[in-house]
């Protein structure tokens, strides 16, 4: 009867809920919301605020927190979830030292309140956005088609210039890829030292002039009013902004392309592979310094091999355009946006692998290939000593002898002579051990199924 019960029920609660017969109660919201708002104080944090009105106990607060790269909203709990009646919910997202956040960054916050007697089904409040600003200066801002360029020194022919650079950049390296820009990008210069990595925050790497942040489409530069016109600037600007595209062309919800291949575009299309860089990468080809481009693929070095990294780059996208030609680089960037592994992307485009790549590239450069460090097979154990001379699945037949008495494995290849006294083959004494065993085994499972039938049968 018990297991005709499990077989019906399950298929009555179908037909039930076929026809409307197991009703859904949805709960009443427990909250009315009035207007939120949300104000940001750079390098201290962001509040978010909203009025909201409850009439009956809340069992919890959420606050979900929508970033511009994230797949979700982030959940983060409020304690002390408010009384019946009017009140305003408040919390802070902290920015401060560790916690530091790039300015521009966009924000998107909703609140969510349930009910402690209903904790399944939450009121969802109205969205507020927020855009996290550097306040600490008084911007001016002068824009083009694509590019917003952002400056609080320097008069308006210094905004000009950098918007003139950026915006020719965005157009050469677009046409190169075959991408299309939409998104306006933000571009913020800094006039100091000190006020630029206050914004890169406590994680930035030194000897860092420019750096872009494709995901909230802002790019961060260094340069003083009176030096617009340096040959650098018309350098630092641009390549920037080929950043920007190259996210465009190779952007997938997987991973980013190799670090060096981003580096690399940048540095090739605002400056080419110049002088600088080929004695960079000669001499550490010679001394044998060259870092693998496998250990350029993420985070760039520090100290002087900060710039090696960056030469090394531009020299290995020298060498692929001079040896496979420009579409074969424009294929591999863009097959990055089919989600496609490293591997898989460069087999497509060149045809080998990036290890392959990256070895005909130290051959290139006249580099040796430095020795690999990591895990390595494990040592073989020790062996038997009448085992010595034996293959692997093999045995000695004493039955029957190679040239000068030296037995034969297998029926074939000679071996080392077996160490007198050795076992050489399963004996009757090993034989019948396995048959008591397999015997012994068959008894006791055929006496498991016996108590368990009994088991079954019983009343």
């Amino acid at each position: 009867m018990g297991g005709l019960i499990r077989r019906v029920l399950p298929g009555a609660a179908a037909v039930a809920l076929l026809f409307g017969m197991v009703p859904v109660v949805a709960a009443a919201s427990p909250a009315t919301f009035g207007t939120p708002a949300a104000t940001s104080t750079f390098g201290t944090g962001i509040v978010f605020s909203q009025p909201v009105t409850v009439d009956r106990p809340i069992g919890r607060v959420e606050l979900l927190l929508t970033f511009a790269d994230g797949i979700g909203p982030s959940v983060v709990v409020v304690p002390n979830p408010p009384a019946a009646g009017s009140s305003t919910l408040t919390y802070t997202l902290d920015t401060s030292g560790g916690a530091h956040m790039i300015p521009n960054t966009p924000i998107a916050a909703r609140w969510r309140l349930f009910a402690a007697d209903h904790p399944v089904d939450g009121a969802l409040g109205p969205q507020v956005k927020v855009v996290y600003a550097d306040d600490r200066f008084d911007w001016k801002t002068t824009s083009g088609d694509l590019v917003r360029v952002h400056w609080y020194k320097g008069d308006a022919a210094f905004g000009a210039k950098a918007l003139r650079l950026g915006e020719d950049e965005v157009r050469a390296t677009s046409k190169l890829l075959g991408v299309t820009e939409t998104e306006p990008i933000d571009f913020f210069v800094y006039a100091d030292t000190g006020s630029f990595y206050g914004a890169l925050g406590p994680g930035a790497h030194e000897n860092v002039a420019g750096t872009a942040y494709a995901s909230i489409r802002t790019l961060l530069g260094l340069i003083p009013p009176d030096q617009i016109d340096d040959p650098l600037v018309a350098v630092r600007i641009p390549h920037e902004f080929v950043h920007l595209v190259f996210d465009t062309a190779s952007k997938n919800p997987y991973h980013d392309p190799p670090r060096w291949l981003n580096e690399g575009l940048a540095v090739y299309q605002s400056e080419g592979y110049g002088s600088s860089d080929r004695r960079q990468v000669q001499g550490a080809a010679r001394s044998g310094t060259l870092i693998p481009l496998e250990g350029l693929a993420g985070q760039f070095p520090n100290g002087q091999d900060f710039f090696l990294a960056y030469a090394e780059s531009v020299s290995a996208l020298d060498f692929m355009v001079r040896t496979h030609g420009s579409d074969a680089l424009v294929t591999l960037i863009r097959s990055y946006a089919d989600g496609r592994t490293d591997d898989e992307a460069f087999k497509a485009a060149l045809g080998l692998d990036m290890a392959a790549f990256g070895t005909a590239w130290f051959k290139d450069v006249k580099a040796t290939a430095p020795p690999k460090y990591g895990p390595q097979p494990a040592p073989a154990g020790p062996v038997p000593a009448a085992w010595k001379g034996v293959p692997v699945g093999g045995y000695v037949s004493p039955a029957t002898g190679g040239a000068n008495g030296a037995p034969v494995v297998n029926g074939g290849a000679s071996t080392d002579p077996v160490s007198p006294g050795a076992p050489t083959d399963l004996d009757a004494v090993g034989w019948l051990a396995a048959v008591v065993i397999v015997v012994g085994g068959m008894g006791i499972v055929g006496m498991l199924l016996v108590r368990r039938r009994a088991k079954d049968v019983a009343p």
